[in-house]
């Protein structure tokens, strides 16, 4: 009798992700990792690309970049940044409750009822943000939730008792929410923007470490600081490395959802690939090149545009120096800066492949420039 076989359409395609790097992932994601505090995020992004790497910097601001090939004169970014959004404790009043400032872009309307780890000198504390029930609300007068009336409850009924906790103006408070991963298809966390482009790049490194490939210009992987209050931390290392090239990966809104708009936001969905930019900080040819190897390698791609800056890394790094030819390889993600960010595990992977085959087509000493 004939030895059974399964076919080639009933087995499992392998995981494009190894065991190591969805723990990462995950404990990369579910560590905290606010704008101006994200040292402890910094060193478990450090201790896994570190096997990737010939050596590392970290800068006074805690950016890290993990560099192959350092003695090589012509040198390429590839880059995503490390911060989160978060808030700070600005007023604590006698009767104990903790009123707020943003630290980055944090929602206001999304934090009613929510858990939040108040990082202090001593450790964690944990609060609550509270809100007034449904039934002691006045219909046709319901406040919304705004900076002026959110508050976090930590069980005390005094400033001193909260004090005591070790609480004080200018601690961190993030939201307390946990990596999952939803119908074996999205990832879902907290801050997927944009430490999702910090496990990319780390993945690349990866690839190239574990495909034994030998490029003859120096890579420098970048995890940035403080994106989310200005591109703070793109705009220091840019000048420390002074690159050729830099491709930057960030994350974009998914416009296929309820209540987008296709008008304002664009066509981009999740499961359909990379996003290009094209905008005035995209150098042209770099895009053209990333371009062309997608479609050599078959990943489809979308495309959006940024009328005067893309808002992410790529303009700090276009802009430093002398001028530096970048590019923008974004993520479509869903329902950006909540709890329940979400991309497609197809997308992340795809990214990861155009980005290590745009490097591979990179020519040492490459000259980007328009005219020759």
């Amino acid at each position: 009798m004939a030895k059974k076989t399964k076919s080639a359409a009933t087995k499992k395609k392998a995981s494009f992700f190894s065991e190591k790097s969805l723990g990462f992932l995950e404990t990369y994601i579910n560590n905290a990792s606010p704008t101006g505090f994200e040292s402890p995020g910094q060193q478990l992004w450090l201790d896994y690309i570190r096997p990737y790497v010939d050596e590392y910097m970290v800068d006074t601001y805690g950016t890290v970049v993990g560099v192959i090939n350092p003695n090589a004169p012509y040198k390429v970014v590839v880059e995503a940044h490390a911060d989160e959004i978060s808030w700070f404790v600005h007023y604590i009043t006698s009767d104990g409750f903790i009123y707020l400032r943003r630290n980055g872009g944090s929602d206001h309307m999304i934090a009613p009822s929510k858990r939040v780890n108040i990082h202090t000198p001593t450790g964690v504390v944990k609060g609550v943000f509270g809100w007034p029930a449904i039934h002691v609300r006045t219909p046709d007068k319901e406040e919304s939730p705004s900076m002026r009336n959110l508050f976090l409850d930590v069980g005390a009924a005094t400033k001193k008792e909260v004090e005591d906790m070790g609480i004080h103006v200018g601690c961190v408070a993030t939201f307390d929410d946990e990596f999952m991963v939803l119908n074996d298809r999205f990832f879902v966390g907290r801050a997927l923007d944009n430490r999702i482009g910090g496990f990319m790049i780390a993945e690349v490194a990866r690839l190239l470490k574990e495909r034994k490939d030998k490029l003859p210009f120096g890579i420098y992987f970048t995890n940035s600081v403080q994106e989310e209050i200005g591109l703070r931390g793109a705009e220091m290392i840019a000048h420390r490395i002074n690159p050729n090239v830099a491709i930057v990966t960030d994350v974009c809104h998914d416009s296929s959802t309820p209540m987008m708009n296709k008008v304002r936001d664009g066509e981009l969905a999740a499961g359909k690939g990379p996003v290009l930019s094209y905008g005035p900080a995209v150098q042209n040819n770099l895009l053209k090149h990333i371009i062309d190897v997608a479609s050599k390698n078959k990943i489809e791609i979308q495309r959006q545009v940024a009328s005067r800056s893309t808002g992410t890394d790529t303009d700090a790094f276009a802009y430093s120096n002398a001028g530096v030819a970048s590019a923008l390889i974004s993520l479509p993600l869903r329902y950006m800066h909540t709890t329940v960010e979400m991309v497609d595990k197809k997308d992340v992977e795809s990214v990861i492949e155009l980005i290590y085959a745009s490097l591979k087509a990179i020519k040492n000493g490459q000259d980007w420039r328009y005219i020759k």
